[in-house]
């Protein structure tokens, strides 16, 4: 993959899968779509988004110039039809998302190839901006261009995620020079790209930690997880979605989910780790709700010679123990998102129902299933263990 195809993935080696400099605002003709945006969680909390949706006019998208405007208006649609949706509760869901929000939703969505619902190239890839356009990329010089409820939590948590991210950078470029080097042989190259690759997942390690720091585990499990959860696998709404003016029929969605960022997934075919066929088959879905691009990057990473293989042949007790440093690297980081799930969907969810009284259904455990619609905790923990199990063991004298 040369670089101009890299850009035209919208993955490049200075931004990762990050988009660059988003927009924050649409032309004037989208007036009514930013009047929601800039008062979303405000409109969502008094329960008055559904009235502001109904007096929308129905607006075309041909006036949007260029993937970047495309971008933002994706992702304030995207905001509005969750807020839409969940106004009024987990258990409040609508039956049907009118036409004036349904249409160019759609048309906006199949522009840009991707589901009709948030996504995480629509809650953080995209929806970041920076107080002093010339200053750092740090959370205190950073804030979403569109907001759900949630407060200082859910900038924290939109804003951990992006430096998540960001930490990648250098992984992308790594992944990029890893693939090149099993292309041409490159013993020593590979070397230097697999520390690289190490070190850059340490990285995202650290910054996954401030989550501790920005989200309070009460206001995410109440709060925020109800505005990413989706209408697949969700019992609060069984029959799923019309969109009026698309289809008469109701449309199912995962919601928001870690299981959407590229990155892992290209970590995943670099590594050639092997998930058991659950988690593979929830992993899969979610490359559906990826733009097309970082599918393709995924794809290529997957087309490329395979890393185990390449690193057991070679016989280098280097090369053998930097890949398996990335093993160890991204099994502690998969460790670290359990540790946060059990603190922020099982604790939490716990001591909602304990302030409620509620008695959970028998086979509704609400703190086991994650927004994008999985049994969280025994997904997270088989992906974190089949990914232990990638590490190569040193070649024995004569044991081939």
């Amino acid at each position: 993959m040369e670089k101009q195809n890299l850009e035209d993935c919208y993955v490049s080696e200075e931004h990762g899968f990050i988009l660059r400099d988003p927009l924050d605002k649409l032309p004037d003709y989208y007036k009514p779509w930013m009047d929601i945006a800039e008062c979303l969680s405000v409109l969502i909390e008094t329960k008055k988004l559904r009235d502001e949706v109904s007096k929308m006019p129905e607006l075309g998208t041909q006036q949007l110039k260029g993937h970047r405007q495309q971008r933002l208006a994706r992702t304030i649609l995207s905001h509005i039809v969750m807020g839409y949706v969940w106004q009024n509760g987990e258990s409040g869901g609508v039956k049907v998302l009118p036409r004036a929000l349904a249409v160019p939703y759609h048309q906006l969505s199949h522009a840009l190839g991707l589901p009709l619902i948030i996504v995480h190239a629509d809650f953080v890839l995209a929806n970041w901006k920076k107080k002093d356009p010339l200053g750092p990329l740090t959370i205190e010089n950073l804030s979403t261009i569109v907001s759900l409820p949630g407060g200082d939590s859910l900038q924290g948590f939109v804003l951990v995620t992006l430096l998540v991210e960001a930490a990648a950078i250098p992984a992308v470029k790594a992944v990029i020079q890893a693939v090149k080097s099993l292309e041409s042989d490159d013993k020593q190259r590979l070397l230097i790209a697999l520390q690289d690759l190490e070190r850059s997942i340490n990285q995202m390690s650290e910054a996954l930690h401030l989550m501790y720091d920005y989200v309070d585990s009460d206001v995410y499990y109440n709060t925020i997880r109800i505005y990413l959860s989706g209408w697949k696998d969700n019992p609060n709404m069984p029959e799923g979605l019309i969109y009026e003016g698309v289809s008469e029929e109701p449309l199912h969605f995962s919601g928001g989910s870690a299981g959407q960022s590229t990155i892992f997934h290209a970590f995943d075919e670099l590594l050639g780790i092997q998930h058991k066929p659950n988690s593979l088959d929830f992993l899969l879905k979610m490359r559906d709700y990826m733009p097309p691009a970082h599918r393709g990057f995924i794809r290529w990473v997957q087309e490329a010679p395979k890393l185990p293989e390449y690193v057991q042949r070679s016989n280098d007790p280097a090369l053998l123990s930097v890949f398996n440093q990335c093993i160890s690297a991204l099994t502690e980081i998969r460790s670290l998102h359990i540790r946060i799930v059990s603190k922020y969907v099982n604790a939490a969810g716990i001591r909602a129902r304990m302030k409620t009284n509620q008695a959970v259904t028998e086979g509704q455990e609400p703190q086991e299933r994650g927004t994008g619609g999985s049994q969280v905790m025994s997904f997270l923990k088989s992906v974190r263990d089949t990914c232990k199990e990638g590490t190569l063991r040193h070649s024995i004298p004569g044991d081939h």
